[in-house]
């Protein structure tokens, strides 16, 4: 006899249906597995045996036959355990194979029969959605996850005889239901730290309000114990929220990596990731045998902070450069390509020098001329010119450091910041943008235009400062920006003259 059960895969971050087909036919007791299972799918042969068999069901001593289709497609994960025992006993006629039709299956099994969780869970509910199917089947575990998917029935289970006994009429299973506004409505999020907190350094305060506001990229430069990265450690404190649609897009990568928490399995808070130096290009943007989501994805969104930049490796910094362009990153292995978002604002830091006191007037640099030039050759030009923002940091004089006064607290640089979200959002709600950061030339010539004093400033930019074109339309953006903190409907030269002075330090 021949039963079908439907599961889910991934490929990327994106879920595709699985065709669990199972024959069982008259012959030796052979367990066969076909349609290219990857190493943890075959195991799940010992696995699914066992667990048939400690839940009370006769395992069928005939040769059975499973087939994972569609079979020209590397099938991952432990999840197909559910789907492959179901079908072995709607196929030996234990399930009735009818009601298996409407509903896809994913959950990993113990010896005893128990569910486990999985990976992946979110995008296996975005697919079951999209397909049309009534609902999902998941262990327990994943219920809050998949929950975020309006439209179908979520199923949570914790063993592989509750789910005979549902469909056998001897036990009843309610939808898991968690109810998630459009927006989240809970305002700034408390992260133990504050901009208030910074003594001294309005200019680089300013710059990151500006970078905040417009998803910009921003680079610091200034000497050792400067606060360069307390200043980015405080960025996400005066961040706008993700909004329901970007909360789900961060999710779903969260999910395949399995970095879901269980008891907070979805946040609004945007991300901040700040790898290591010694990371790998693969670990940046992603890749390895079985392409996974790199660091650049996880910071889809929100923050991708490179703290000491030229301590990276240049070939590691050098694979940045098409996804900040793009906002994704494709990664092609044999057999197999994946794309995975990666709409980031790059922020990074470093020293003026090896030693790091080139800039500084009370320390002494001990490097030479050619260390200083190979140390900075590590970031290339290309890199170099598609950060927006460019401010130095220099060290903090003692009245700063002593002075009783506290800084302007986050939550108000928040609320500004907010605002000129609002007037992006609106203004760009047509255009498939969302932030002044992502215009293009139409854009641009659309929403940025310019009077004679801004083209003159703009013109000696270029003469006196070399600014390239890129240079000059990443000047505009960051304009339009300042002009929303401004809420100036215009662009005026005050606005220009600021968005060149953040670009001119080298």
């Amino acid at each position: 006899m021949i039963a079908k059960v439907n599961s889910c895969s991934v490929t990327g971050i994106e879920g595709f249906v699985v065709e669990v087909e199972v024959d069982i036919s008259t012959g030796l007791p052979v367990f066969n597995m076909v349609g290219l299972p990857e190493i943890s799918v075959r195991e799940s042969k010992d696995r699914v045996k066992t667990a048939v068999k400690n839940s009370g069901y006769a395992f069928p001593m005939d040769r059975v036959v499973v087939n994972l289709a569609p079979a020209d497609v590397k099938k991952e994960g432990t999840g197909l355990d559910l789907p492959v025992a179901l079908g072995i006993l709607a196929a030996s006629g234990t399930v009735p194979p009818d009601k298996l039709k409407s509903y896809i299956f994913s959950g990993e099994l113990s010896l005893d029969g128990e569910i486990k969780p999985v990976k992946g869970v979110l995008p296996f509910a975005l697919t079951a959605k999209e397909k049309g199917f009534k609902g999902i089947f998941i262990p327990a575990e994943n219920a809050d996850e998949a929950a975020l998917v309006d439209g179908i029935d979520v199923l949570p289970v914790q063993s592989l005889s509750q789910i005979v006994d549902y469909f056998s009429g001897f036990f009843d299973l309610k939808p898991h239901h968690r109810h998630f506004t459009s927006e989240s409505g809970s305002g700034l999020a408390d992260y133990g730290i504050d901009f208030s907190e910074v003594k001294g350094q309005l200019h680089a305060k300013r710059a990151l309000e500006i970078a905040a506001a417009g998803f910009h990229n921003l680079l610091m430069t200034g000497p050792p114990g400067s606060g360069k990265s307390m200043l980015a450690k405080r960025l996400p404190t005066i961040l706008t929220e993700l909004t329901f649609p970007e909360a789900i897009e961060v999710t779903r990568i969260y999910s395949v990596l399995g970095l879901i928490e269980e008891k907070k399995p979805f946040s609004f808070a945007r991300p901040f990731r700040s790898p290591h130096h010694t990371i790998s290009d693969a670990g940046l943007v992603g890749g390895g045998s079985k392409p996974v989501p790199g660091e650049i994805s996880l910071a889809h969104n929100g923050v991708l902070f490179l703290d000491e930049l030229p301590e990276f490796k240049k070939n590691v910094l050098e694979v940045l450069r098409q996804p900040l362009e793009d906002g994704k990153v494709s990664i092609a292995r044999a057999g197999m390509k994946a794309t995975y978002p990666s709409k980031f604002m790059l922020v990074a830091a470093m020293n003026p020098c090896p030693c790091g006191y080139l800039s500084d007037p009370y320390g002494k640099c001990t490097c030479t001329q050619p260390q200083i030039q190979k140390y900075r050759s590590k970031i290339s030009g290309p890199l170099l010119d598609r950060i927006d923002i460019r401010i130095e940091v220099p060290k903090v004089p003692y009245r700063d450091l002593g002075a009783g006064a506290r800084g302007e607290a986050s939550s108000v640089i928040w609320k500004r910041v907010g605002r000129a979200r609002g007037m992006q959002v609106a203004r760009f709600m047509k255009s498939g943008i969302f932030s002044n950061s992502m215009m293009q030339s139409r854009h641009l010539k659309h929403f940025c235009r310019l009077d004679g004093e801004c083209e003159q400033l703009l013109e000696k930019a270029v003469d006196i400062l070399g600014f390239s074109a890129r240079a000059c339309h990443s000047a505009i953006r960051v304009a339009r920006t300042i002009a929303d903190l401004d809420h100036a409907a215009d662009i005026k030269r005050r606005h220009m003259a600021e968005a060149v002075q953040l670009r001119s330090f080298r």
